[in-house]
């Protein structure tokens, strides 16, 4: 049975995200074992205060946090874009949790590191308020190149990404329509 994680980054309990979240993990439960992680509800300070110079002990639900991604053998990574990119909770998590050692190892003879956490998938689902089209040709993507390339690619996560859009004038029968296709997803363990 596939091990899936799923990691909430939107602030707000009300949110479409949160939704999206409890429609992922009702479709995958019964076809893969299931944890889930709402950001919102851990303890931790996002601030990475002295970048990796002066170690910062991890609390207990970031050791917790580490543990369930190394566990996973595919992440959904759920949350919206806000000002390109993603909110200053999900940045603060990565900042602590993705740590050398952890998520990769610089050599110490050449300017290339190991990805520790290969073999690993994951699919992103976001949000956003800017029409998908706008997003492409305007932003070039950016926000998905950023998680893509310089965060899950770093640590050797191989991602596919969703996204829904523009969420702010959706009407109930489309929010609708996008649950069931995140239910889906979740049953495939996509």
């Amino acid at each position: 049975m596939k091990k899936i994680l799923i990691i909430n980054g939107h602030p707000d309990k009300k949110s479409l995200c949160h939704a999206f979240t409890d429609a992922y993990q009702k479709g995958a439960q019964g076809t893969a074992e299931v944890r889930r992680i709402d950001l919102v509800d851990l303890q931790f300070d996002p601030i990475l205060r002295y970048g990796y110079r002066v170690p910062h002990e991890l609390e207990p639900d970031l050791l917790k946090a580490q543990q369930d991604i190394l566990w996973a053998e595919h992440l959904v990574w759920v949350y919206p874009i806000w000002w390109g990119t993603f909110p200053a909770l999900l940045k603060g998590f990565l900042d602590r949790v993705l740590l050398p050692g952890f998520a990769f190892k610089y050599h110490k003879t050449d300017p290339f590191w190991d990805k520790l956490l290969k073999g690993r998938t994951a699919r992103v689902i976001t949000t956003m308020d800017t029409p998908g089209f706008f997003y492409r040709i305007m932003y070039a993507y950016a926000g998905h190149k950023i998680m893509n390339r310089q965060v899950l690619g770093f640590t050797g996560i191989k991602a596919a990404f969703t996204t829904f859009a523009p969420t702010r004038n959706s009407k109930p029968e489309q929010r609708q329509q996008w649950l069931a296709k995140v239910e889906q997803l979740g049953k495939e363990g996509k």
